[in-house]
C-alpha cells in the first residue's frame, strides 16, 4: 500500500533562515501521528506544505501518490485545522458547519450536531465574538466530522479546559476506531495525548530527531537514581541527556535500552531504574543546552 504522503529531503527557506532542512519521511494510511517539537521547530512549515499552503525550497512531496499543489482531487482529501483558524467576520457557528460540509464528501451532519451539544456552543452566534476555547471547538467539530481520509489538527484545543480537551480525545479515538484515516496532532500537551498517539515524529531545529513508533520509543530511555558515585558509575560510557544532582544523590536520564544484565548491576549498587515518560524524553532531547542529543534518531 503506498503512503498517505510521502516526503523526501524537504526544505524550506525564508532568506538566511532554514525552517524545514532535508526532511524525509512517510505517513501511513489509518493512523494516529504525532507531529511534536518545541516553538519554532518547523512543524506548522512542515503541515504548510503537506497541504500545499506553502512551497517548498527544495525535495518532493506526494500526497495519496501525487504533488499536492494546485491539486483539486488531493487538497478534497485533506483538512487541516490550524491554531489560527481564521473565518469571515459575518459567519455564525451554523454558518462554518454548513460551508464545511458542502466541502467534505465524508461529513456526517449527526455527528456534527451531537459534537456541538456536547462542546455546549451557540449556533446562531457570530464567529468573531467567540471565546479562544469555543474557537477551538468549533475546529475541533470541522476535524472530526469531516471525516477526511487525511486530517491534521495543529494545537486543536487551545482555550479549552480539561473536560472539553477529554471530550475531544474520547470523540476522536471512537470515531477513529469507526472510521479509521490518517490524523496527525502538532501539541505541546504531551502527556494528554501519549496514548492515542501510535507513531512520533520529533522535530528539532527543522530536523527530525525522533521518527518511530510509540511502542519502539517505549524502553529507549531510562532513568537512574541513586548515590551520585555509584550512577557515574553505572552510567560511565552511556549517553545521558539529562542529570540532576542533590546533595549525595543524583538522577540521569540515559538514552538507550535497558538489559537484564544492566538491572542486576543497577540492583547491586543499590539504584532505582524508573521509565521514562514521552513528554521528558522530548524535552531532554529538545533541551538547547544538551549537546547529547546531536545526531539522535529513534
Amino acid at each position: 500500500m503506498k503512503p498517505v504522503v510521502k516526503v523526501k529531503q524537504l526544505t524550506k527557506s525564508y532568506g538566511d533562515f532554514t525552517a524545514v532542512n532535508q526532511v524525509s519521511f512517510e505517513l501511513e494510511a489509518n493512523k494516529i501521528y504525532g507531529l511534536l517539537g518545541r516553538n519554532g521547530a518547523g512543524k506548522t512549515t512542515i503541515m504548510q506544505l503537506i497541504t500545499a499552503q506553502a512551497f517548498a525550497t527544495s525535495g518532493k512531496i506526494e500526497v495519496f501518490g501525487e504533488e499536492p499543489y494546485e491539486n483539486t482531487k488531493v487538497l478534497n482529501q485533506m483538512c487541516f485545522i490550524k491554531e489560527s483558524q481564521k473565518y469571515p467576520d459575518t459567519f455564525r457557528i451554523m454558518d462554518v458547519l454548513t460551508v464545511a460540509k458542502s466541502l467534505y464528501p465524508n461529513w456526517d451532519e449527526e455527528f456534527a450536531q451531537q459534537l456541538v451539544e456536547e462542546f455546549r456552543l451557540p449556533l446562531k452566534r457570530s464567529v468573531k465574538k467567540l471565546s479562544r476555547g469555543m474557537l477551538s471547538s468549533v475546529g475541533i467539530i470541522v476535524g472530526l466530522a469531516c471525516r477526511a481520509p487525511l486530517t491534521i489538527f495543529d494545537e486543536p484545543y487551545l482555550g479549552l479546559d480539561a473536560v472539553a480537551r477529554t471530550i475531544f480525545y474520547d470523540r476522536l479515538i471512537d470515531d477513529y476506531t469507526e472510521h479509521p484515516r490518517t490524523i496527525i496532532l502538532s501539541t505541546h500537551l504531551i502527556d494528554e495525548v501519549s496514548k492515542i498517539l501510535e507513531h512520533v515524529i520529533l522535530i528539532d531545529r527543522g530536523q527530525i530527531l525522533i521518527n518511530a513508533d510509540t511502542d519502539t520509543i517505549r524502553g529507549k530511555a531510562f532513568t537512574i537514581v541513586g548515590s551520585t558515585a555509584n550512577v557515574q558509575t553505572f552510567t560511565k560510557g552511556m549517553r545521558i541527556i539529562h542529570q540532576e544532582s542533590l546533595g549525595g544523590l543524583m538522577s540521569a536520564t540515559v538514552l538507550g535500552g535497558i538489559q537484564e544484565i544492566d538491572r542486576k548491576h543497577a540492583d547491586s549498587l543499590g539504584l532505582e531504574i524508573a521509565p521514562v515518560k514521552l513528554q521528558e524524553l522530548v524535552v531532554h532531547l529538545t533541551s538547547n543546552s544538551n549537546d547529547n542529543t546531536k545526531g539522535v534518531a529513534l
